[in-house]
């Protein structure tokens, strides 16, 4: 997507719908767009469908494609963000933010150390909160893929399924946060950031490790920050 196009994209109100050929908004996001935002019948707004579609389209009750629909490559590599949740902000905080910063993976984990747990219908409840976290922040900072929010994971679970040789470069493509770490490089695709107690022995021997800028972050900063890193390596804005 060329600079003016997605400068064009920014400037317009996005408006997310499950098929671009047929769209059709749903009750919430009908009464969020007219009431809240106050958009009006005709006004310019782009259509998606959260998996890199998209035209211009006209605001109403049924938004009206004026555009051929054209689709934007995902980023790549895929990132990944996985956290322990902790007590504090709510999952949806960690979503909206690494939503914004442009990771495509997010991972609420539970590890050996674990504070907040959760079980059977509060992680079904805390899952469809993260999911509609997700789409909400995409509105809001005009994001045409819609992240992957995965149910709750166990840490060991997640590396052992990521386990494998280094990405391009040097440097490890999975890794956890840690203070004591190596600097990151543009190779890293997937980062973990642990309780407040920290990562356990048993735990760090299954990763190597990687250290964030800063000094010692809390575990909300430091998923920010994780989620910053990952995207200025890949979008070169790091090196």
């Amino acid at each position: 997507m060329d600079r003016a196009t997605a400068a064009e994209l920014r400037r317009r109100p996005l408006v997310l719908v499950d098929d671009l050929a047929a769209p059709r908004l749903r009750p919430a996001d009908a009464h969020h767009f007219s009431r809240v935002l106050r958009l009006a019948p005709g006004q310019p707004v782009t259509l998606a469908d959260g998996r890199g579609g998209w035209c211009e389209a006209r605001f109403g009750a049924e938004p009206e494609p004026v555009g051929p629909v054209a689709v934007e490559p995902a980023p790549a590599p895929s990132l990944c963000v996985g956290f322990v949740p902790v007590k504090g902000e709510g999952p949806e905080w960690y979503v909206q933010k690494l939503t914004e910063l442009g990771i495509d993976e997010i991972v609420p984990l539970v590890s050996e150390r674990s504070v907040v747990r959760w079980d059977g219908p509060r992680a079904a409840k805390n899952h469809e909160r993260m999911v509609g976290a997700a789409r909400e922040a995409c509105l809001q900072c005009r994001r045409l893929h819609l992240p992957t929010v995965a149910p709750v994971t166990d840490l060991a679970r997640f590396l052992a399924e990521r386990a494998g040789p280094a990405g391009e470069g040097t440097g490890p493509a999975v890794a956890l946060a840690d203070p004591d770490g190596m600097p990151p490089t543009a190779a890293l695709s997937a980062l973990v950031i642990g309780p407040e107690g920290g990562f356990s022995p048993a735990e760090r021997a299954l990763a190597p490790a990687v250290a964030l800028p800063g000094h010692i972050l809390r575990a909300e900063t430091a998923a920010v920050v994780a989620a910053g890193v990952l995207a200025g390596l890949r979008s070169g804005l790091l090196g």
